[in-house]
Parts: structure tokens; sequence; C-alpha cells
């Protein structure tokens, strides 16, 4: 049994097409790979020591004759293949109607029009973008009408961008709950509405401020992290875990504005006294590399970059904790469009007391949250079977 369980998702870093991959249009991804491929090959030393190389063929990461951890393949349930789902999955719950995305056609008319209407502000944008680029196009035109700078992404997501000193930030806030009040059930059914405050100017450029704010759907039942909670034990949310959970279940939450900023929170949190469960989403590799389809430069990098750090964690890890690595979705950056890709995704566990050993292909992301739940004997969901027996002599 653990006392600590530092649980790390690899935003989009999939292992390959689910067996309904044809149903969302994703038929051959696999984020990892193709990636990887990209130029040729990739160093992830620390992660091939855990077994990523015993669960699929990566071009440089090799097969370990004896991983210090066991290994395996989860495979999603829930109908989608974004972010909420995954996560939501992972802590115990089926999602069957998946949350509303615009991607590709961005918000409907009669939506725009009742924003516009109830905030008092006309709205620009409307379309899948990033955030930088968004207030990159639209800011210029912002500062000058005062519109909102509505957008999209491949998330079920609406975001407001405004300028801080065109819009005060209460004001920003007041419009979002109104589209969080919008879009809580169908047609339009999104996960989460985002403020997206910035500053700055044309000339000199614009920068997001730190001063974002989500409004998320609360989860529709109790998750592990609930369980967790209410059993007294620690549930740390690094990045934007407690966002995705709307706060429930979670005790503590860490903001961070990388990966590499996340990772070094989490690794300095093994220093922390605490019992219970520390849980990081590293976002940049689907928010800044897959959406953009640049596996070359950005996101090939960014995994190995994770691996480094990897590194120092393991060397970290004291005797009692164990450590998980998956991800919520594939993001393949080779795949056309910009979307999520439908991808099973890999399964790494460490502990100084974890056997190595092939955990083979496992039915819902669910197992996770089980697995945690019987660690620290707590109720489980009723989807997904634990591993943990399998784990430990």
């Amino acid at each position: 049994m653990f006392k600590r369980i530092f649980l790390i998702v690899m935003d989009s870093v999939g292992i390959g097409a689910s067996k309904d991959a044809a149903l969302f249009g994703d038929e051959g991804t696999h984020t990892l790979k193709h990636t990887a491929a990209s130029k040729g090959t990739i160093y992830l030393p620390h992660l091939a020591s855990l077994g990523l190389g015993n669960i699929a063929d990566i071009p440089g990461v090799e097969r370990s004759a004896e991983p210090i951890g066991s290994y395996g393949i989860l495979e999603e349930i829930s109908n989608g293949k974004d972010t909420m789902t995954g996560h939501w999955e992972m802590m115990g719950l089926y999602i069957e109607s998946p949350f509303n995305t615009f991607t590709e056609t961005g918000f409907p008319k009669s939506l725009i029009e009742a924003i516009e209407m109830k905030t008092g502000r006309p709205v620009i944008g409307n379309k899948a973008a990033s955030g930088t680029e968004i207030i990159e196009e639209f800011g210029p035109e912002h500062i000058k009408s005062g519109a909102l700078i509505v957008y999209t992404s491949a998330d079920s997501v609406l975001q407001i961008a405004a300028h801080e000193d065109v819009v005060p930030l209460e004001e920003l806030y007041k419009a979002c709950e109104i589209a969080r009040e919008l879009t809580l059930d169908e047609p339009y059914k999104l996960g989460r509405v985002i403020a997206r405050p910035f500053l700055g100017n044309q000339k000199d450029g614009f920068v997001r401020t730190a001063n974002r704010h989500d409004y998320a759907l609360k989860p529709f039942s109790k998750t592990t992290l609930d369980a967790l909670k209410e059993s007294h034990y620690d549930v740390i949310g690094f990045g934007k875990i407690a966002d995705i959970f709307d706060n429930e279940g979670i005790t503590h939450s860490i903001r961070q504005v990388s990966n590499e900023e996340g990772m070094k929170n989490f690794i300095s949190y093994v220093d922390v006294e605490f019992e219970g469960l520390a849980f990081l989403n590293l976002v940049d590799f689907d928010a800044l590399y897959g959406h953009r389809r640049d596996p070359i430069e950005v996101y090939h990098q960014a995994l190995e970059a994770f691996d480094r750090q990897l590194g120092e964690l393991l060397l970290k890890l004291k005797p009692g904790d164990g450590l998980i690595i998956t991800a919520d979705h594939g993001n393949d950056p080779t795949h056309t469009g910009t979307d999520h890709t439908r991808e099973d995704v890999p399964l790494l566990v460490y502990g100084k007391e974890v056997l190595s050993k092939d955990l083979g292909k496992m039915r819902s992301f669910a197992t996770i949250g089980s697995t945690i739940a019987e660690n620290f004997n707590v109720l489980p969901s009723p989807h997904g079977q634990s591993f943990l027996g399998k784990l430990i002599k």
C-alpha cells in the first residue's frame, strides 16, 4: 500500500488509435509514435525504463528487458475524446453523452446573439484558435470597439478574452457567468467557460495575465477525489486539475504556467508531508503542441524535456510513494485538422515496492481511480477494475 500517490497526466499523449477510432475519424493515429518518427527517433530513457517501449513500438524507445515498474495500456469507454471526459472517467465516471465542441464551425448565431444581448457588448472572433493568436489577431479591434473576443478550441470550451483596461475584470467575469448559464444544457452543453484577460498593446505585443478564471460543469456524480477528501486524505491538484473538476474533491490547488514549472512544483512536493493524492496535468503537450500540428519543433522537444524532469522525480520518490503516469486522450500532431484523437493511453506505474510486470490492456481509464480507491480504502467507482494487487508482492 502507498502512503502517497503521485499521478501525472501527459495531456494528449496517446499511444495508438482505439478500436473505435474510426467512429471519431481517427483511424491510424498514434501520437507518441508519429511524434517520435517526425525526427526519426526520440530520447526518452526514463520513460523507457518504466516500460514505455514494452507497450508500443516507438522509434528510439527501446524495449526494456526488465522495466523498473509495471506497465500497460488503458482503453477509454466514455463517449468522447476531450480533457474533461478523460479525467472524469479516470476518477470513476462514465460519460455516455459527450460534451459539445464547436471547433470547426464556431458557436451558433443564437448563442452569440444571446451573449451580446445579456452582456451589452458585441462579440468578435467566434472561431477555434490558440489563446495567444486570437488576441494578436483581434486585440486591436477589441481595444477600439470594446467587443468581447469569443473563441473555442478542440475541447468543449467557450473562452472570452478581454483587455483589463478595456473590460474590467469584474465585468469580464460577469460575462463568463452569463455564458456559463447559457451553455449548461443542450443545445450547447459546454464543459467549461473561461475568462482570458490580457494586457499590452499592438506595438509591444499582448500578454495574457494571471487573472484567468474557469467556470466548469461540476461532475455529475462523486468521484474518487471526493471519496479521498471525505475520508480526510489530501488531494492536491496541480495545473488545471481543480478547473477540470470544478474544485470538487480538491483540498489544495497549485497553479502553473508551463509543463516545466508544473514538474518543478511536483518534484518539490515530494518533500512536503502529506497523505493522499498529488494530481498533475501537463497541458502544454495538448494546448501548445498537439493542436498546432507541429511535431518536430515543439511536441518532440517537450516530450524529451519531460523525460529529463521525470528522471529527477524518480530519484526523489521515497519508500511508500507510488507514481502513476498516463494520458487523457490523444492529439496526434501529424493527423488532419486540429482536434483531439481517439487513442488508447499509456499506463506506467513506479514505486520502490512495485513489481516489474506487464499489466496488459485494461478497459476504462477508471482503473486508475479504482486502484487509488483500493489503496486508500475508500469507496471505489463501479467502473474500472483495480490493478493494485498486481503491483506489489
